[in-house]
């Protein structure tokens, strides 16, 4: 018999990283960042960084209402507190795609999604992230990622 070596994959991992790479998940972003982006896209993460440089969230934000909620179900999106990088990830890639599609109400439905992420996760950031209650869920820090890559007033340094 052969003793054949069992490889481990790590959900966190990159199926492109090997074992010496840092290549996480949250890189993933990054890289979705660099593809063409929508300008509703820009926009909406230029808002999210510059609200976040100036006022750095002190005040709680609202959380999403339930039409919201209704429209994240729709398309079978959960709420960002419930929500891992990979889906995060997958979501992001799906609005992009939508955002430039020819049928006029999957753009506008993708533009309302990604505004709602933003108040989400404006939400999460004023609150500490209190509603956090699995470390698993941390599909937020993908969205930062996302927001803070494609925005034109982001600097590493602030």
């Amino acid at each position: 018999m052969v003793n054949k070596k069992i490889e481990t994959v790590y959900p966190a991992q990159s199926t492109f990283s090997s074992d010496e790479d840092a290549f996480t998940a949250l890189s993933t972003s990054a890289l979705l960042a660099k593809s063409s982006v929508p300008y509703s896209h820009r926009r909406v993460a230029d808002n999210y960084v510059i609200i976040k440089r100036v006022y750095r969230f002190q005040a709680v934000q609202s959380r999403i209402s339930n039409s919201e909620v209704q429209l994240l179900k729709k398309y079978d999106f959960n709420t960002l507190e419930f929500s891992t990088i990979k889906q995060i990830n997958e979501e992001l890639s799906y609005l992009k795609k939508w955002s430039t599609s020819s049928n006029e109400l999957l753009r506008k439905d993708a533009d309302q999604l990604l505004q709602i992420r933003c108040k989400e996760l404006k939400f999460l950031v004023a609150s500490r992230y209190a509603s956090i209650t699995n470390e698993i869920y941390n599909g937020y820090k993908a969205l930062e990622r996302y927001f803070e890559e494609i925005s034109k007033f982001y600097s590493p340094i602030c």
